[in-house]
């Protein structure tokens, strides 16, 4: 969806109606998760819902919404056993829901650009099914909302989730009664959650850290190098970084906002730095931390951590060496191996080849 938000404003902000495109539901081996979005308007297409597979019927179905004002929830898919048939050729099954939009119907997009691009969570609530008005909007921040989904009750019940689900960074499906009620299921709301970019902190100012910070980008974290030498740690040197900080690194994490979602990559390989930085790396609640080195450097720092008082189970957190057993020798191998760790981690996957498993390819969630 953030892909599509700057072509969306553009059309906005020219008092244009354009439609709107959002995976809300996927079933077995979709190609987009919930969230995927493309966006519509006489004959230019941005973004996509699937990678190819029904690009074009959406397009079609987007013209009618345009044309009718009329929102419309479609399913696509087909089965595994027909998996070259009209559809998903995948075997999955998606739900997209076309919308509307315009600067009279949705009158916060601006607002919601805005916030996404200052790194603001904001999170939009959807009627997509039932006997609601479907197609009702709310736009919820942590301390307000604007809009409605049709009455007070059913509001209050939505706010309350999509608060914590912005908190947690989630897009997905509730369900609720007319008034809210949670024990029902007659609507289904989509939840769009624009949290702030997770965070990736990368310590030592070398050629393997320039590597690592242009894969976490390109991963959507927002990518913090950091070193105490200022001589390196310059934004020459880093152009894909969003940061470069010159400190001492276990100053600078000491200082720094760290969530479930924050990757740390320690490459400085020199225990004067890495010693007093992983010290305290280890007990934030950072979702990764993981160290470089060779298995030698790897022993010589677990003994001075467990002389600086570190628990077993706070040693247990470290990574190291650093990244999945890839045989990478190169700088841009070695970020390659730390960003399939990175996924690996997210979501679960075994980190064996695809040909030696079976089942399904993509897991449930993180």
């Amino acid at each position: 969806m953030r892909d599509v938000l700057d072509q969306m404003l553009g059309w906005w902000e020219e008092g244009r109606r354009f439609g709107l495109a959002t995976v809300v539901g996927t079933f077995r081996s979709a190609p987009r998760p919930p969230g995927a979005a493309m966006a519509v308007l006489d004959g230019e297409v941005v973004g996509s819902v699937s990678g190819g597979c029904v690009e074009g019927a959406v397009y079609e179905l987007a013209a009618q919404v345009i044309a009718t004002g009329t929102p419309v929830l479609q399913r696509y898919g087909v089965s595994d056993d027909d998996a070259f048939a009209v559809g998903l050729t995948c075997g999955g099954i998606i739900d997209v829901f076309v919308e509307p939009v315009s600067a009279r119907d949705y009158p916060e997009l601006g607002e919601v650009v805005a916030d996404v691009a200052a790194r603001r969570p904001v999170a939009v609530a959807t009627i997509v099914e039932g006997p609601g008005r479907v197609g009702a909007r709310r736009v919820v921040w942590p301390d307000r909302a604007a809009g409605s989904l049709g009455s007070a009750r059913l509001d209050d019940a939505v706010d309350d989730d999509v608060r914590g689900m912005l908190a947690q960074g989630l897009t997905g499906v509730r369900r609720y009664g007319p008034e809210g009620e949670r024990r029902l299921d007659d609507l289904r709301v989509f939840v769009r959650s624009f949290a702030p970019s997770p965070r990736m902190l990368v310590f030592g100012a070398i050629d393997f850290a320039a590597a690592v910070a242009r894969i976490g980008r390109f991963l959507g974290y927002h990518v913090v190098v950091c070193d105490a030498r200022p001589v390196f740690a310059t934004a020459k040197r880093f152009p894909e970084a969003d940061e470069v900080v010159v400190a001492w690194p276990h100053d600078y994490l000491a200082a720094a906002e760290i969530d479930e979602r924050t990757a740390i990559c320690v490459l400085t390989h020199d225990p004067k730095f890495d010693v007093p930085l992983l010290e305290v790396a280890l007990r934030t609640p950072a979702a990764y931390v993981g160290a470089m080195g060779s298995r030698r450097t790897h022993g010589d720092r677990l003994a001075r951590l467990r002389e600086a008082g570190l628990s077993e189970d706070e040693l247990a957190r470290l990574r190291s060496p650093i990244g999945l057993d890839l045989g990478a020798r190169t700088p841009e191998e070695t970020a390659v191996s730390i960003a399939a760790e990175l996924i690996q981690l997210r979501w679960g996957g075994s980190g064996r080849p695809l040909t030696e498993t079976s089942g399904r390819i993509h897991g449930d969630g993180p």
